[in-house]
């Protein structure tokens, strides 16, 4: 299941990069929904098989989302290194919280920590890759990938109760 989680997780980031740099901020909040608030709870699913080399393992899984991007498009120079960084710093925050609650269930540890990782990647992403974008936008993105990672999160949570 891990390997299967890698997989997706990488799917879903380089296919968001992508998507943004095709289609420009108006699927942003698709992308939120379907894709950023997938990986955010498929982070919190790794976090728990990663204990050991969590950091390591992180960093190296956000570097190659954002590498494979670059490699499938070079002209997603400034869009990998946005997606990068904000994931990187939202991640970071996520993990925080996400280890704060360990001695909560899995889908309240997932869904408080997507909040804020929610946040700081709807801020950054759009600051870093474009000069910034409204506010109702950076709104509409935080939902989309608070409630797009509530839904994922409620399907992780079935396969991790069935491993």
């Amino acid at each position: 299941m891990q390997r299967i989680a890698i997989i997706i997780y990488l799917a879903a980031i380089v296919t968001a990069n992508l998507l943004i740099l095709e289609f420009g901020p108006s699927v942003s909040i698709i992308n939120a929904f379907l894709l950023i608030g997938l990986d955010l709870s498929l982070r919190d699913y790794l976090h728990d098989c990663w204990q050991e080399n969590l950091k390591r393992n992180m960093a190296l899984l956000i570097c190659a989302g954002s590498g494979l991007t670059i490699l499938l498009n070079l002209d997603a120079l400034q869009i990998a290194v946005a997606s990068a960084a904000a994931f990187g710093v939202s991640a970071l925050l996520d993990s925080f919280v996400y280890h704060k609650l360990k001695d909560h269930p899995y889908l309240v540890r997932s869904n408080s920590s997507n909040l804020l990782g929610s946040l700081t990647d709807s801020i950054l992403f759009p600051v870093l890759a474009f000069g910034g974008f409204p506010v109702w936008i950076i709104a509409g993105q935080f939902a989309a990938k608070c409630v797009g990672g509530f839904i994922w999160s409620l399907g992780i949570n079935k396969l991790r109760t069935a491993e």
